[in-house]
């Protein structure tokens, strides 16, 4: 059996605003095996999102534990929350909103790359580069802006931005739903590219089946 490197636990969320309670989770649990694709698809409030955002930490859980690489990485300092950023990243639906829309396309890589891997930054301007290189960009696209670039080159400069400190998962949330048809295959395509040459792990979010169905190993089914 393939190793698991993300494992989630009876994981509970709930929302209370003083008025009304949300039940976002109830006690799911799952596992993302290395290298593996998973695919998590169900209606809109079933709690897709919020499985994310708890992964990431964005979200604490009500209740429950989620295990990366063996370690519990709930509740985590400040010190250890930026090393699980290192091998956890995020793409998400909005690419454009992504971005700080006053900083160029290579500003908002290379932050990345400083403050996650340490990178000096007249060097992070040369890795950059290549980054956007890797995901099917020009070099130069560095020094464009967020809204000079059409919905699926700012779609691949965010999955270049999360390439960038090499994680073990990359999750995409709702991450072509927002393309037409035509760029959501190649960013498809792209995905699968990357999972094959940096043996990375993908939790793939979504509402469409046919898609999640030709690209998973495994799908989970949420209601």
């Amino acid at each position: 059996m393939m190793e698991e490197i993300l494992v989630c636990e009876n994981l509970t969320m709930t929302f209370d605003d003083g008025e009304y309670i949300v039940h976002a989770l109830k006690n799911v649990s799952f596992s993302l095996r290395k290298n593996e694709v998973l695919g998590i698809i169900g209606e809109s409030g079933s709690g897709k999102s919020t499985i994310a955002k708890l992964i990431t930490g964005l979200y604490q859980p009500t209740g429950g534990n989620i295990f990366l690489g063996g370690r519990s990485i709930v509740r985590l300092k400040r010190q250890a929350q930026k090393e699980v950023y290192t091998k956890v990243q995020m793409v998400f639906q909005d690419a454009v909103g992504s971005f700080n829309p006053r900083r160029k396309i290579g500003e908002s890589i290379s932050d990345t790359l400083c403050r996650l891997c340490g990178e000096k930054k007249h060097t992070a301007g040369k890795e950059t580069s290549l980054l956007l290189e890797d995901v099917g960009l020009p070099g130069d696209y560095a020094e464009k802006y967020p809204h000079e670039l059409s919905g699926g080159e700012c779609q691949r400069a965010a999955i270049a931005r999360a390439m960038s400190v090499h994680p073990e998962i990359l999750i995409c949330d709702e991450a072509t739903s927002a393309l037409d048809v035509s760029a959501q295959a190649k960013i498809v395509e792209l995905l699968m590219h990357l999972r094959r040459i940096h043996n990375v792990s993908i939790l793939f979010i979504t509402h469409d089946l046919p898609l999640v169905s030709n690209i998973s190993d495994r799908i989970l089914i949420m209601n």
